[in-house]
């Protein structure tokens, strides 16, 4: 199995680098600015989305059964819908398995709860290159599957924890907000998760998130029990009435994604549970 890993360098990025290595695949991986440090079972390639010409060049080269886009340009367009677009484009071209990894960004929170099924109703810049991307992924590359994810935590790794970490310090500004909503997943079962579906033929939306709905602030406090910080000096607050775009409450619902997988995905109170 040769895999590609678009998007390797990144937080998600990484720990798909580092399961399919240890799991002995023949792997490659791109970086788009700092390229990172040398390791056994990997070979690392610069890649810039903003300019896809060498998109087919790199294919060809590489030439891997399936790719996994796992890169995130945030708003920017121009990696985040067109930069996706022409991953799956080129995918297309060069027959190879797709996993596109999508965001529970492409939802409103209208409705709260969204399976599978659910359309794509964006509030935002992110949500809406997001949504683009999946969109045209669905109908450019109909064999891929094309997998949702929530918040992205890690053992100390991911964005989230580490503003806690900051805010219990003291040594940033700002609140964890008590009712923005969303269904965390930890890093680990979520690369498990994308590469059974990069070895499978199973097609079309999968929700990939864990099966507690937590606020921000409910997610803060159990990262600090976890990491042995005081969770009392964790500032709360609400975003509604504040001018911050964004959804509030957004749980994906995986039912039809948990009957086709094996991998389970846990919820943030267990995995970040106090030993």
């Amino acid at each position: 199995m040769r895999l590609l890993v678009v998007g390797g360098s990144g937080f998600l990025g990484t720990e798909l680098v580092r399961r399919a290595t240890a799991a002995g695949w023949d792997l490659a991986a791109t970086y788009c600015s700092s390229r990172p440090g040398s390791a056994p079972g990997v070979t690392w390639h610069r890649l810039d989305l903003r300019a896809p010409a060498c998109l087919d060049e790199l294919l060809t080269e590489v030439a891997p059964d399936a790719i996994v886009n796992a890169t995130s340009g945030q708003s920017d367009w121009s990696v985040t819908a067109d930069g996706s677009i022409h991953v799956a484009m080129a995918a297309a071209r060069h027959g190879c398995r797709l996993v596109h990894v999508s965001s529970d960004a492409v939802f409103s929170g209208s409705r709260i709860s969204y399976d599978e099924s659910c359309l794509p109703d964006p509030v935002t810049p992110y949500g809406a290159a997001k949504a683009a991307a999946e969109t045209a992924v669905r109908l450019l590359a109909p064999a891929a599957a094309v997998a949702r994810t929530s918040l992205i935590i890690g053992d100390g790794g991911s964005a989230h924890e580490r503003m806690v970490h900051d805010l219990a310090a003291g040594t940033r500004d700002g609140v964890l907000f008590t009712d923005v909503v969303r269904c965390p997943v930890h890093v680990d079962d979520l690369a498990a998760a994308l590469l059974e579906l990069a070895v499978s033929d199973r097609a079309g939306m999968f929700h990939l998130a864990g099966p507690d709905a937590l606020s921000r602030h409910e997610l803060g406090v159990l990262i600090a029990r976890r990491d042995g910080l005081d969770a009392a000096r964790l500032p709360a607050g609400r975003r509604t009435g504040t001018a911050l775009p964004g959804a509030l409450d957004v749980r994906l619902v995986g039912t039809a994604t948990r009957r086709q997988l094996r991998t389970r995905l846990r919820g943030a109170r267990e995995f970040l549970q106090v030993p």
